[in-house]
C-alpha cells in the first residue's frame, strides 16, 4: 500500500468518526475549528488531486451538508490521481512532483492529526510512513514557514516519537488537548 493511501485511510478513519456536535470544536490549528479544517481539506483537495495529472486545478469552494461524504470522495480522488508512476514523475503547478505528492502525504498525516486529537480519537501510523513523512517535512520547513503553511516551530526533543517531531516541525504543539481529549488525557 502507498503511503498516499495509508495516510488518506488513517484520514478517514478520522473524519468518519467525527460526530455532528464536534464541528465547533478547537483544532491544534488556531485559525480552524473541526468544520473549517474540514472545509480547507475539501478547499484544496482538487488542487491536490489535479496537481497528480499536472492539471492546474484552482481550490474550490465546497458548501455541501454531505461535508463527511464529500470529504471521503475527496480522498478517494486523491489517492486515485496520485496512483500511477507518473504522477510522480516531472512538474506540477505547483513544483515538483516528488515534492508536492510528499507534501500531500503530509498534510493528510498532520490533518489526521489535527482531527483526531480535536476531536478525542487515536491516530496509529505506521513507522515507515512516519519516517516518510518526517524526510519531507524536515526537507522543506524552513520553506513551508517562509509560504505560511506552517507555524514557528515548536521545539520537541530529538528522542521524541517521529510524530511529534513532525508536528513540532509544522508548528503543531504535541502536547495540544482540545475541548473533546478525554480527561485522563489532561
Amino acid at each position: 500500500m502507498s503511503h498516499m493511501s495509508t495516510s488518506a485511510d488513517a484520514l478517514a478513519d478520522i473524519v468518519r468518526a467525527i460526530k455532528p456536535g464536534q464541528l465547533t470544536d478547537p483544532t491544534p490549528c488556531a485559525e480552524f475549528d473541526v468544520r473549517e479544517l474540514v472545509h480547507h481539506l475539501l478547499y484544496w483537495g482538487p488542487s491536490l488531486e489535479g496537481a497528480a495529472r499536472k492539471e492546474n486545478v484552482p481550490p474550490s469552494d465546497v458548501e455541501t451538508a454531505d461535508w463527511r461524504g464529500a470529504l471521503l470522495a475527496q480522498l478517494t480522488r486523491t489517492v486515485a490521481a496520485w496512483a500511477p508512476a507518473s504522477a510522480w514523475e516531472g512538474t506540477t503547478s505547483m513544483g515538483p512532483a516528488r515534492v508536492v505528492g510528499e507534501m500531500v502525504v503530509g498534510e493528510l498525516v498532520v490533518h489526521a492529526w489535527d482531527l483526531a486529537r480535536a476531536t478525542g480519537q487515536s491516530l496509529d501510523l505506521p513507522a515507515d510512513l512516519l519516517a516518510y513523512v518526517y524526510d519531507g517535512v524536515a526537507a522543506g520547513a524552513d520553506q513551508g514557514r517562509e509560504m505560511g503553511l506552517y507555524g514557528p516551530a515548536v521545539p520537541v526533543p530529538p528522542d521524541a516519537p517521529v510524530l511529534d517531531r513532525i508536528l513540532g516541525l509544522t508548528g503543531r504543539d504535541p502536547a495540544w488537548v482540545g475541548a473533546a481529549a478525554p480527561s485522563a488525557a489532561r
